[in-house]
Formats: C-alpha cells, sequence, structure tokens
C-alpha cells in the first residue's frame, strides 16, 4: 500500500475526507510529535521553528466528489493556559491555490476542531499546504472536509472510534511476528536489554516511539551519558556501552555528539534482534496475570501491528506498558515512616522530578533579531536569565503530573525559553550582548526524569544504599549520588508555583549492587522492566535513573529473559530457581571483549568509603 493511501481516507456516501497530517507526503519544517497521543489522541504536526516560520508541509489527496466542503481543522492554542486569546501558533491552510481564510492554533483553550472555512472542490486529485505563519509551534492533528458541515467529536473515545470508521481497515493491527522477548522503549536502557537478550539466543523485537534511538541520549533531547561501568561484583555489565554509547560529554550539545546514527547502526548489526522505530505501544491484551500481546501504532502512518511473546520489558520510562497490563505502581514520594527514609519528606506527596527543555544559541556573526513574546510569563531586569544556553537546570511539570499534564509541562518548558530569550533581545538594558545571537536549537522533545515506578518484588530504598544492604540477588552496581532535584528556592522567589528552573544536593554513595528482584513485576508475571521505571523508592530513584545505570539494568534484564527462554519459566523462577545461572552470565557479560571503556565522563563525584556492616 502505497504512502497516499495512508494520508487520505474517503467515505463515499458521506462525501467527506479525513486526513492525518502525520501522515502528510512531504513535511517541510514541520515534525512529527507523537509525546501525547495518550492525552489528545493522536500524533501531530508541529511548526517548531524557534520563532522562524518553518518551510510548508504538503500531500495530495483525492476528493471522493465535487461540492462545497466545510473545512475542520483539529487544533491547540497551546498558550492558552497562561494567557487567554490569540496565540503565538498560527498556520493556514491551502487547498489547491485556495486559501482559507483562518488562522489556525491561536484560539480557544483546548484541543479542538477549528472551522477553517468552506471551499468549492472538484473531485479528483488536490495537494493540501500547511502553511506556518510565525515559527512558534504551531500544531496540527488532523484536517477533516465534509459536505454536511458536521463537526467531528472531540471527547478522545468518541474521536477514537471516528477516526477508526474513517480510516477503515488501515487500522486494523496485523501481526509483526512471533518474538521470544519483546521490549518497549528504545532508550539506553531498552537498547541493552534487547542486545542483550538477542546475543544469548532470544529472538527480539525492540520498539521505540521515536525515529531515532537512544531516549534522552539522542540528539532531540541531548543528555549526555552518566554514572560508572566497569564496577565489580559484575564488572563485565556496561560492556554493550562501549560499542555504542557517545565518546563526548555535555548535556544541550551539538546533535553529532550524540551519535545517533552509531547506536542505529549497532541495532541494525545485531541478526536476532527485528527493529520497529516509529511505533508507539497503547494496548496490551492480558491472559489473567500474563501479557499475552502489545499493539503499536505507527506514529505517521496509523499502522498497527500485534506483537505477541511470552516475555515482555518495560523500558518506556513511564512504565506505559506495565500500566495498561495492570501492573502495580506508585508516582510522587513516599512519606519518610513507610521506609524510614531520612531523605524523604515527613508526609507522602505527588511531587515528582521535572521534565527539561533544554536549548543553546549561536553566534549570527550579524545581528539577529526575535520577536516579541509575551504569553503569560514576564520577565525583567531583575528576574531574567542572563544565560546563552540551558541545560539540565531548566526544569518544569515538578509539581504537576508529569503523566497527565505531559503537554502543558513541555509546553511551558518552550514557553520560558521563547518569553526569557525575547527579552533578552528586544528589552535587556545590556541587550547588545545578544544582538549577534540567535536561538540554534530547542528542544521540543522534553527530557523527563521521573513518572510512574512499577513495583517489583523488592522496593529499593534509602536504606539499602546508606547502610549498604546485602542482597544474595545483586546485579548491576549504581554508583550515581542520590540526586533528587527540587525547585530552585530562587527562581520560585519570582515564579513560585510556576518554577522553571531545578537544583539538586548530591548525596554521594559507596558504589551499591542493586536486587534482581527490582526489575520484574510483582503482578504481572511476565514483565520485567529496565531505566527510571524500576521499582524503587523516590529517594532511591535519585540513584538509579542515570543512563549508564539503566543501561546495566537493561543487560542483566536481557540476560533473565534468556534463561526464562531456556528453561521455560517467568521472571520471578529465575530468582528462585535460577539465580547462580544469572549470576555467570553477568560476570561473563554479552559485550564484545577487550574494548577500552570510553565512558569515563560525567560519571558522577567522589564515591563514599563503604558503610561499616555491625
Amino acid at each position: 500500500m502505497s504512502l497516499f493511501a495512508f494520508c487520505i481516507v474517503m467515505n463515499l456516501h458521506a462525501q467527506s475526507l479525513f486526513v492525518e497530517t502525520e501522515s502528510f507526503q512531504h513535511k517541510g519544517g514541520w515534525v512529527v510529535d507523537q509525546q501525547f497521543t495518550n492525552l489528545m489522541g493522536s500524533s501531530y504536526m508541529l511548526a517548531h521553528g524557534m520563532g522562524v516560520p518553518v518551510e510548508d508541509a504538503t500531500t495530495a489527496v483525492s476528493f471522493p466528489n465535487s461540492g462545497t466542503y466545510y473545512v475542520y481543522v483539529r487544533t491547540y492554542n497551546w498558550t492558552s493556559p497562561w494567557k487567554k486569546g490569540k496565540g503565538p501558533g498560527q498556520f493556514t491552510l491551502y487547498v489547491g491555490s485556495h486559501k482559507m481564510n483562518a488562522k489556525l492554533g491561536c484560539e480557544g483553550d483546548q484541543w479542538m476542531w477549528q472551522l477553517a472555512g468552506k471551499v468549492r472542490v472538484k473531485a479528483g486529485m488536490t495537494t493540501l499546504r500547511l502553511k506556518d505563519l510565525t515559527g512558534f509551534d504551531g500544531r496540527c492533528d488532523a484536517i477533516y472536509f465534509t459536505t454536511k458541515g458536521t463537526i467531528p467529536p472531540n471527547e478522545l473515545k468518541q474521536l477514537d472510534t471516528f477516526r477508526r470508521k474513517e480510516l477503515g481497515n488501515s487500522l486494523k493491527p496485523i501481526s509483526a511476528g512471533s518474538f521470544d522477548f519483546v521490549v518497549v522503549g528504545g532508550g539506553v536502557a531498552g537498547m541493552s536489554a534487547a542486545v542483550s537478550a538477542a546475543r544469548l539466543g532470544c529472538k527480539v523485537a525492540l520498539i521505540n516511539d521515536r525515529p531515532v534511538w537512544g531516549g534522552n541520549n539522542s540528539s532531540e533531547v541531548r543528555v549526555h551519558m552518566g554514572g560508572r561501568i566497569d564496577m565489580a561484583p559484575y564488572k563485565a555489565l556496561g560492556g554493550l556501552q562501549k560499542e555504542f554509547a557517545p565518546t563526548k560529554k555535555g548535556n544541550a550539545q551539538p546533535a553529532s555528539n550524540y551519535e545517533d546514527n552509531k547506536k542505529s547502526n549497532w541495532l541494525e548489526n545485531e541478526k536476532n534482534v527485528s527493529l520497529f522505530s516509529n511505533y508507539r505501544a497503547f494496548a496490551v491484551e492480558m491472559d489473567g496475570d500474563e501479557i499475552v500481546s502489545v499493539t503499536a501504532r505507527h506514529i505517521e502512518t496509523g499502522k498497527e501491528l500485534r506483537f505477541e511473546a511470552p516475555l515482555f520489558a518495560d523500558c518506556t520510562g513511564d512504565g506505559s506498558i506495565g500500566y495498561l497490563a495492570g501492573a502495580d505502581y506508585r508516582m510522587g514520594r513516599e512519606g519518610r515512616d513507610e521506609f524510614g527514609e531520612q531523605t524523604a519528606p515527613e508526609k507522602a506527596d505527588k511531587m515528582t522530578m521535572g521534565s527539561s527543555v533544554q536549548w543553546y544559541s549561536v553566534d549570527a556573526k550579524k545581528k539577529s533579531s526575535f520577536p516579541r513574546f509575551k504569553y503569560g510569563i514576564e520577565f525583567n531586569e531583575q528576574n531574567c536569565e542572563r544565560v546563552k544556553m540551558g541545560e539540565w537546570t531548566w526544569e518544569t511539570g515538578m509539581n504537576l503530573d508529569q503523566i497527565k499534564d505531559f503537554e502543558r509541562i513541555r509546553d511551558y518548558g518552550m514557553l520560558v525559553v521563547y518569553s526569557n530569550w525575547s527579552f533578552l533581545k528586544n528589552s535587556y538594558s545590556k541587550r547588545k550582548v545578544y544582538a549577534s545571537r540567535r536561538l540554534g536549537w530547542v528542544a521540543y522533545i522534553a527530557g523527563k526524569r521521573e513518572s510512574r515506578r512499577l513495583l517489583g518484588d523488592y522496593i529499593l530504598k534509602e536504606d539499602d544504599i546508606k547502610k549498604y544492604v546485602a542482597h544474595e540477588d545483586a546485579t548491576f552496581t549504581t554508583t550515581w549520588s542520590v540526586d533528587l532535584h527540587f525547585p530552585d528556592p530562587e527562581n520560585t522567589k519570582d515564579f513560585k508555583g510556576r518554577e522553571f528552573k531545578a537544583k539538586t544536593k548530591h548525596v554521594h554513595i559507596y558504589p551499591y549492587p542493586v536486587p534482581y528482584r527490582c526489575l520484574y513485576s510483582r503482578n504481572v508475571t511476565n514483565l520485567f522492566m529496565a531505566g527510571r521505571d524500576i521499582s524503587v523508592t523516590h529517594v532511591a530513584l535519585g540513584t538509579v535513573r542515570v543512563m549508564r545505570t539503566t543501561g546495566m539494568m537493561g543487560e542483566v534484564v536481557g540476560m533473565a529473559a534468556s534463561l526464562c527462554r531456556r528453561y521455560d519459566i517467568n521472571p520471578r523462577h529465575v530468582y528462585w530457581y535460577h539465580l547462580n545461572d544469572l549470576k555467570k552470565l553477568m560476570q561473563k557479560g554479552v559485550g564484545k571483549k577487550g574494548l577500552p571503556n570510553n565512558q569515563r565522563y560525567n560519571q558522577g563525584g567522589s564515591l563514599s568509603k563503604k558503610p561499616e556492616i555491625k
């Protein structure tokens, strides 16, 4: 089936045409954003031009009948949570040579169908064109043409039913094949889990909802690797990272530093790994307490695939597969009394670490302008950030829900970048310092630190680490400090309740081997997890969440999956009956032998002395 066939769907009886914009044939400067599918129903197109209008997106469609069509565009006025009225994300739609009258993307306060106008169209082929007017993140989900003037539904369940009806059979899931192990999430943890299992004989499917691999370490987010590898008691763990991980350090650096191609080439050369990039998992089928299959949808074409396997790994960060499967999980901070954690708050709450929208400016070598941007947050001589780039400390959403409020969290991250930069360029008394600088990169994929934590047979807590509690099922070693972010008090003074800067206090630890029981679900019997969604408290997450450490988790999970396959058992049984087999695999490792440790940057501060064990 051609790409064109995915771009449109015709309903001859209703004389209508439904177009998913993420399937446009030529996207121009627009990008596909899938981060909020669970919140607003679909991937969408984003005009992320950092204040400069992006190149038009175009596609060819075929109208079933001649006639006068009402044209509805599903869009969102993204600055409306902070300022009512017309927003900056403005764009227009062309149908053939006809420009629709309405400015789109700048009205209302939620995702909605906006009437673009009416247009007379002849049956047959026509070109649609999305024209960005501002470069400030206008967004377009879908376009609906109807001769009846009926507005499509906006409520998510009804909208999903409507989409499926309009898209006909093209959205029915088809089998992706049968696998020994399905890994969902293409960050460092997921990549490592997939390759580890594959090198030990498993047939693996690796699913990633973005076009690039590496998660937060990709060119889309640009966070460098952190933590140490080559650590006792299993020094071979982390060996895979010597093969694929970038050798340059730094957050918010040029895209080449993150070596996306190196990662993709590495994965493509693994003969037992089938790669499914641009597929977002959204549904699971259960048989009692076991996952039977996972269904994933392509973020551009809408094609759906069904993945069957006896074993699954949730490496999504958000614990999405576990959540869909009914796995036990937590979000927020535990109270001090529950686990006796000194660092925990006195009472439990919903606070999490936030998400970062990193950015940097570049020297344009000549005077460079930037539009005035004021949409609900005011900067002045006292509260502005006098900087030329922003990395991890530009962190938002710590007091919001990192799942349900995620689009608002990401959007606020962009809002403060644009607002502050506009002040520096246009109003700051020392604006000459910034006269020749322009925005070189602003992330639109937010770098998230914390959301759901899936619960295993053991929950790692602060005392385990501080008192060096020895567990028989010790596996990967965590070395990063207990690094828990919180709103910067200086930022709170000026932006209370709307902070966008974070601070941390590093509590250094002695290298600590984490129990295997933290790496599988306690109530979904065939589900592993690796990454920031493993079974730990909020406090313990502060040490295990960095990417070299999550990569080692993935290697252990891949090894355990191979034992499950060998003995026809589930993850818990590895702990019960085959722990010695797992230890042998961890001792040997799965990485290529003899490679030097090229991962000696950003290892964390000094390690503390080993606690006295009484």
